[in-house]
């Protein structure tokens, strides 16, 4: 999208699309407040109320289900797989072309949130890859994109660099163009989903750790550290704790600490939003990836240009107990991409942090219901690094599988039996 479109797209955005990230998350601290009278029979619980619970939360609440969502940290928090601002989301999807239906449904559930909420999620900024012509990403790119007629454009040489003059790559690398992709913002629709279901009856409890679960009899009951409830159903959305609330997968998932950085680049202006598209490339036997400059007025902080390096290898880690110190190997390997790839992007760092890859054997999802619990539990783990732009439409599949033992859409793939 040129600038002059872009800026026309955010005028046309409701007022409340400008309500900062602060704020939002106070609206939703308010509507949180704890009730006296806590019931403590529900129809479905959900354990973990972050990306993939809060929409959870959503659509059940939204279905009329009497929910409880339990959260050991505020909405939302840093300390999981969730935080930082922007995450890509693209329907040319490189991983497995099985992914694009849940992907076509994602933005159409993207959507209907927007519009209910009257605030924007969702920015189309486009997003250029880059690789090797053989590179397997670049090929999946390219097989998704013809399967399912997604359009992605080839760029030559020339029309690459007058188009974003800003990267400079190695001769001979593919680059494709997807315009349909873009970002969305983690915190900002997290809120918002935990928001909708709160307005349509769910009850959502923070800084409440579980401490076990169990079913009895058709009953499943959770305890917590501060009481006990009982449902029909439970679902397990714990994120980098999944490994901990599901123990028959314990050996199946492995957490891996992650860096991403902001950047102050040489020329500010020419890597801000409507500038600068969101961007993939394989280079050396690593996916580096980023985005453009955000106005953090608006989408919140950290300020700078976003970028990291999608490394499900990484150190690994428990999730309680996560160095979140900054390590200067994981900046100077930015650092060189950038210098590399696209050298005005880096004059200073401005911030480092930390998030959580809960990586599957197969980098696949795992999406099902737990064995041997008579499809009254069920399970969404092992996302590996590039979950969150199915959010939207993995909570309507989490309460299809709860409440009605099954989900039209096409999940068959990532169920737990693979593995």
């Amino acid at each position: 999208m040129d600038r002059r479109n872009f800026l026309q797209s955010m005028s046309a955005a409701t007022a409340s699309t400008l309500l900062s990230t602060t704020e939002l998350s106070a609206r939703v601290r308010a509507a949180i407040e704890k009730p006296r009278d806590l019931p403590t029979l529900f129809d479905v619980i959900v354990l973990g109320v972050g990306s993939m619970g809060s929409s959870t939360c959503y659509h059940l609440a939204k279905q009329g289900y009497k929910v409880l969502g339990l959260e050991q940290f505020d909405i939302p928090h840093e300390l999981g797989s969730h935080g930082g601002q922007s995450r890509i989301i693209r329907k040319a999807y490189a991983e497995h072309p099985d992914y694009v239906p849940l992907l076509q449904r994602a933005y159409e559930n993207w959507k209907t949130l927007e519009n209910e909420t009257g605030t924007q999620v969702y920015f189309k900024t486009g997003l250029l890859y880059c690789g090797e012509t053989n590179d397997p990403f670049i090929k999946g790119v390219k097989l998704s994109s013809e399967k399912y007629n997604i359009p992605v454009e080839e760029l030559s040489q020339a029309d690459a660099q007058k188009r974003y003059p800003q990267f400079k790559l190695p001769d001979g690398y593919m680059q494709l163009f997807e315009p349909d992709a873009g970002f969305v913002t983690p915190e900002r629709s997290i809120l918002l989903f935990a928001e909708q279901a709160i307005k349509r009856g769910a009850i959502i409890r923070t800084r409440e750790k579980v401490l076990q679960w169990k079913r009895d009899n058709g009953t499943i009951s959770v305890t917590t550290d501060q009481g006990s409830y009982q449902a029909k159903k439970l679902i397990i959305t714990a994120g980098p704790w999944g490994g901990k609330m599901i123990p028959t997968l314990a050996n199946q998932l492995t957490v891996t600490r992650q860096a991403i950085a902001w950047m102050k680049p040489k020329k500010w202006d020419d890597f801000t939003l409507g500038n600068f598209p969101c961007w993939i490339i394989e280079h050396g036997g690593h996916d580096y990836y980023g985005f453009p400059i955000l106005p953090v007025g608006q989408l919140g902080g950290p300020a700078g240009l976003k970028l990291a390096m999608h490394a499900p290898g990484g150190d690994i880690t428990d999730p309680d107990h996560v160095n979140r110190n900054k390590k200067n190997e994981d900046e100077q390997v930015l650092i060189e991409a950038l210098r590399r790839l696209i050298p005005d992007a880096y004059e200073t760092t401005l911030t480092m942090k930390t998030c959580l890859y809960t990586n599957s054997p197969d980098q696949h999802f795992i999406i099902d219901h737990l064995p041997g619990y008579e499809k009254d539990v069920a399970i969404a783990a092992g996302f590996s690094g590039h979950g969150f732009k199915f959010v939207s439409v993995i909570g309507e599949i989490m309460a299809d599988l709860a409440m009605k033992g099954q989900t039209k859409l096409p999940i068959g793939f990532l169920r737990a039996s693979r593995l």
